[in-house]
């Protein structure tokens, strides 16, 4: 059986990226934050449907404890798969904070920074050793990241880390390739899940407003994301690699 790890799979697309790779025979090691609950419904879920999943904590933002998780991946690669390796990783989990340019302090830069950048990079770095030849990695990106026009002021710098993270998916696609592991990231439009302390639900008048912007006429949800990153780290998508998918039903089309 083929092992996939997905980071921040609480809740949201981090959720809905764990259940339906273990839809396609899958099993899950999933991570969570602070919402450990989150993380045990998503696994029991996935088991529930006849699936493996296995929930542990990870503070993509610390990455001191990067080393720690890995030993722990390796032990749950043997206990419950008897396996020494793994095949998937979903660097998914993040945080959204906006501020305007003027009104940016540095704590929240580097929060952004050391969650959305530094650690999807260090983490993967850690978690090299332990992925299998033929491997695939998502890294869950936003469109924000690639918009040239109709820009939202506050989001400096969550895009600009978003941004860096569109680059480093294509040197990893570059300097991962002679092991066979493939690299893409996928960049959603407004999606409904609990990010930025659940806005969605706090500000529901925002909702008609993106969803007229939206060729397809609504906003996104956690499953129109989760299924194409099961479909890029499946062999369905085993010529695709260094590409950065936009998934938005047409934002600002």
């Amino acid at each position: 059986m083929k092992v996939a790890i997905v980071t921040g799979a609480s809740s949201g697309i981090g959720r809905s990226a764990a259940i339906e790779i273990a839809a396609r025979g899958y099993g899950v090691i999933l991570t969570y934050g602070r919402n450990a609950e989150g993380g045990r419904e998503t696994a029991a879920v996935i088991e529930k449907a006849g699936g493996t999943a296995v929930a542990l904590p990870l503070d993509v933002g610390d990455s001191a404890g990067f080393e720690a998780f890995r030993d722990t991946v390796a032990g749950v690669l043997r206990d419950t798969w008897r396996r020494d390796t793994f095949d998937c990783l979903v660097n998914n989990a993040g945080i959204a904070q906006t501020a305007l340019i003027e009104d940016m302090s540095e704590e929240m830069f580097d929060r952004l920074m050391r969650v959305l950048l530094k650690g999807p990079y260090f983490l993967t770095q850690r978690l090299l050793p332990l992925m299998a030849d033929g491997g695939a990695v998502v890294n869950t990106s936003s469109n924000s990241a690639g918009t040239t026009t109709g820009l939202e002021p506050g989001y400096s710098v969550y895009a600009s880390m978003k941004g860096g993270l569109d680059v480093l998916t294509r040197y990893m696609a570059k300097e991962f390739s002679p092991r066979g592991i493939r690299v893409n990231a996928i960049s959603p439009g407004a999606t409904r899940t609990r990010l930025a302390d659940d806005a969605f639900t706090r500000f529901p008048e925002v909702i008609p407003a993106l969803a007229a912007k939206t060729a397809l006429g609504r906003v996104g949800e956690p499953d129109d994301i989760g299924a194409m990153i099961a479909t890029l780290v499946s062999d369905e998508s085993r010529w695709v690699t260094a590409q950065n998918l936009e998934v938005s039903g047409g934002y600002n089309l």
